[in-house]
């Protein structure tokens, strides 16, 4: 567990480490179907509890956007980064691989699943799940540094082992 959230700790201090951060951030002040909630803020569709689950993880980036779709085990990955220009509730996402677009509906809302603080729900994506979670403290602020978010992730990687 705590090995599967290091490595999507360091997919996203990578994405970080490749962004110049001036102090952007998601905040912790949701409400419901609130769009800031979407961006700058790691997303699981689940918290695995064995070393051979799967999970599927999401990030958006806003200082410079750009976004990754992650599904890893402890074992085994793989992840696809993008670039997306935000519209409303609409995520239009380039893959700069493979040049595929696509436009992406995100509703994000305060609630209370899985032991999760927020629900996120994107329409239209061909990556990834339907169905993300994210908790209080799991912010991708513009004031982190790569550093901080790995401590983040490894710090919750022990404290829901």
């Amino acid at each position: 567990m705590r090995k599967v959230l290091l490595t999507a700790g360091l997919l996203v201090a990578g994405v970080v480490a490749l962004v110049k951060w001036t102090g952007h951030g998601g905040g912790d002040g949701a409400r419901d179907d609130d769009p800031t909630l979407v961006v700058d803020r790691i997303w699981v569709d689940r918290v695995p509890s064995k070393p051979e689950e799967t999970m599927n993880l999401f990030a958006a980036l806003t200082q410079q956007p750009v976004g990754i779709f992650q599904f890893a085990s402890q074992w085994k990955g793989g992840y696809e980064i993008f670039q997306y220009k935000a519209a409303g509730k609409e995520l239009r996402i380039v893959f700069p691989q493979t040049g595929e677009k696509e436009k992406v509906k995100a509703r994000a809302w305060t609630c209370k699943q899985r032991d999760m603080d927020y629900c996120l729900e994107l329409t239209g994506a061909s990556r990834g799940v339907k169905r993300y979670y994210s908790q209080r403290g799991w912010e991708i602020d513009g004031a982190t540094r790569p550093e901080q978010i790995l401590e983040r992730t490894t710090a919750l990687a022990r404290a829901t082992k």
